[in-house]
């Protein structure tokens, strides 16, 4: 057993700029169980040490993944404390490739089973922890389901998230994905980031500008992938702010509604637009858009545009533009298909469906045809937004 402050070793590789800022990191102190134990040795540690986290092995992820896939892994550790993670670094050397940190399991696709730990994350609350004349700067444990902290910024007055109502996951996946929609992201929101980083077995607060958010992306899908357990977010909102409803049908809703424009009646807005288009999951497993709009040179997208005069084009800054993914699948005649258990919902083409039992395999195998169909379409080749494993 080693005694004393667990040290926290230098990040490689910071971003993927190499410019990000300093990161702040709080040491550790305490018993440390020996690193060179076999990992086998340290459940046991665990499950006599840290009463409250939740160890299983062979554990089914059916309930844990928004697909409702039958995979397993070969340990599952939930835990609800900061504190218990904290131990968990600091009682192991984990291999990044032999973990996998899940939240509300909304942006994963399992091919096969996962020969490693899933650690889950259950750190719930919210609280405003710090304010101004303009802003409050809210935070929110990583297990807090998304849409509950969005209808609780709402209900507060709070601007900054309410387009991204209804989006399924937890909070701590927010700035993993860069979650967003309806012209808005988390990045737009995201303050700092506090995580245990799993090989410096300590707690470190990371700036916005150190994830390197991008467009569903951030550096914690690259260099700093499985580095960090994220534990909260810190959220900094606007007491007044502007609303955006020139993105997708929003105004037109509100106006269908009766043209009340406020927090309460936008989020409503986006909830009816998102109930009337996408699948509950509970009904037809799903992990929501499947796919990311793909973004092109502007002049790549002006002259698509000529060609086809009613897709949907977002010009972002002067060079490039968005394109909508569910448009250019549903012209390449995939809304609607299904191939064996896989299929592509009927409203909604961004959206693959679990029709019964898939497999992740069928799912990947489906959304390969439907990258081939657009790429020979229009040539333009779409990524996935989902995680496959």
């Amino acid at each position: 057993m080693l005694t004393g402050e667990a040290v926290c070793r230098a990040s490689k590789n910071a971003s993927a700029s190499g410019n990000c800022s300093r990161i702040r990191r709080t040491k550790a102190s305490g018993r440390l169980c020996a690193v060179s134990c076999p990992f086998e040795d340290i459940i046991l540690y665990l499950r006599a040490n840290i009463m409250k986290m939740r160890i299983e092995e062979n554990f089914n992820l059916r309930a844990y993944n928004t697909f409702a896939l039958d995979c397993r892994c070969r340990y599952f550790i939930e835990s609800d404390s900061e504190e218990e993670l904290l131990e968990l670094a600091s009682s192991y050397d984990l291999e990044p490739d032999k973990i996998l940190l899940l939240g509300g399991g909304s942006n994963f696709l399992f091919t096969e089973d996962f020969d490693g730990t899933v650690i889950y994350p259950t750190i719930g609350g919210i609280a405003v922890v710090r304010e101004d004349e303009e802003s409050v700067w809210v935070k929110a444990g990583a297990g807090v389901v998304w849409d509950d902290f969005v209808a609780w910024s709402v209900e507060h007055g709070f601007f900054g998230v309410e387009n991204l109502s209804l989006i399924p996951g937890h909070v701590g996946a927010a700035p993993v994905q860069n979650l967003g929609a309806y012209g808005m992201e988390a990045a737009d929101a995201v303050y700092e980031v506090e995580a245990v980083d799993i090989q410096g077995a300590c707690r470190v607060t990371l700036s916005a500008a150190d994830c390197c958010f991008g467009y569903r992306d951030s550096i914690f899908k690259h260099q700093w992938k499985n580095k960090y357990i994220i534990t909260s977010v810190v959220f900094r909102l606007k007491k007044r702010g502007e609303f955006r409803l020139d993105y997708g049908s929003i105004r037109a809703e509100l106006e269908k509604a009766g043209g009340d424009v406020s927090l309460q009646s936008v989020r409503k807005a986006v909830i009816r637009i998102r109930r009337s288009k996408l699948p509950d999951v509970e009904e037809m497993p799903n992990a929501g858009s499947f796919f990311k709009n793909p973004v092109v040179p502007l002049r790549v997208a002006e002259e698509m545009k000529r060609e086809a005069p009613d897709m949907p084009v977002y010009p972002l800054d002067g060079e490039s533009a968005k394109l909508a993914a569910g448009w250019l699948i549903e012209q390449a005649g995939w809304k609607g298909k299904t191939l064996g258990q896989a299929g592509v919902h009927d409203r909604q083409a961004l959206v693959l469906v679990n029709r019964g039992n898939a497999t992740g395999l069928e799912i990947t195998r489906l959304a390969n045809e439907i990258k081939k169909s657009v790429f020979m379409r229009y040539n333009v080749w779409l990524e996935p937004e989902v995680n496959i494993l």
